[in-house]
């Protein structure tokens, strides 16, 4: 019989293109593979009025997903890395990602205007808490005004004037072909990405066996390396989605040292610590795990509560 896999995702434009993206590098790697995509709402899709970090946090669009995988309605789940939980659940695990896009954010301004050329008092729209952070970091006259919803619907509300500019990931953009609407591509040292942007990551039954050893074929080393510390810099922070964070990994051109930058801040922006290290990538781990160390150190007790 020729093997059939049911791949799990969310049902928005970019969700389906990256689900189809994992479903492509598998029958590629394997010419004798049956996939069905199976749409999966989460509560994360159905909560638009409210951010995030007031229903739940980032779990929100995983955890269905994620209950399909143990109730065995589908054999893998395919995630934006940047939406999955710092923890996953006993018997889940991420087993492969596809080479990462650009980790970028960028810029969408009504009037074109670049983030430093935007007026006094310009309407920000967004519901991330480190964008926000980073935002009023570095122009603390700027208003944000809560902004959720898929790419789409985020270009409605700015058209409509419910906001003069907004943030989007690049990475989402190129996906779906719209990077044309950017205004102004935001450089890492002026906004950090968020652990894991960019990166598209294939969640598996670490007990699913079969499952897995298809999916090995199309993991890229590269990314899994530097999503890892940037996951494990972001574990010893311990932060929850009310935690304005970002983290950006990247390996020189040996691919033998990974640089890490990490970020922690107040929502208001009134307090931002950026870090950065170093380290072979046999040690990034625990060089992660130590930047996030020397992060949670620097902010007061009751940041993290």
């Amino acid at each position: 019989m020729t093997p059939k896999l049911r791949i799990g995702t969310r049902g928005s434009p970019l969700a389906l293109i990256q689900a189809e993206a994992v479903g492509g590098a598998l029958m590629r790697a394997h010419a004798a593979l049956e996939i069905e995509y199976c749409v999966v709402r989460t509560s994360g899709d159905r909560i638009q009025d409210r951010p995030l970090a007031e229903v739940g946090g980032k779990g929100l669009f995983t955890k269905e997903i994620e209950q399909a995988l143990f109730d065995n309605q589908i054999d893998l789940a395919v995630h934006s890395m940047k939406d999955v939980e710092t923890f996953l659940p006993d018997g889940l695990s991420i087993v492969a990602m596809l080479p990462r896009e650009d980790p970028r954010d960028v810029l969408l301004s009504a009037n074109r205007e670049s983030l430093d050329a935007l007026p006094e008092g310009a309407r920000i729209g967004t519901s991330s808490v480190r964008r926000q952070a980073q935002l009023l970091h570095r122009r603390p006259d700027l208003r944000v005004v809560p902004f959720r919803g898929n790419v789409q619907t985020r270009l409605r509300k700015l058209g409509e004037g419910e906001a003069d500019a907004t943030l989007l990931a690049a990475a989402g953009l190129k996906r779906l072909a719209q990077l044309g609407v950017m205004t102004q591509m935001l450089e890492a040292d002026v906004i950090l990405p968020s652990a894991g942007q960019g990166a598209i990551g294939v969640e598996a039954r670490t007990a699913d066996t079969e499952t897995l050893a298809l999916l090995a074929a199309i993991n890229h080393r590269e990314t899994e390396i530097c999503v890892s510390a940037e996951r494990a810099m972001l574990g010893a922070l311990d932060g929850s989605c009310r935690t304005p964070i970002g983290a950006l990994a990247e390996l020189d051109g040996s691919g033998k040292t990974l640089r890490l930058r990490g970020l922690v801040a107040r929502p208001d922006g009134s307090e931002l610590h950026r870090r950065e290290r170093s380290a072979a990538t046999g040690d990034a781990i625990a060089m992660a795990a130590d930047l996030g160390a020397e992060l949670r150190a620097l902010m007061t007790a009751d940041f993290f509560s």
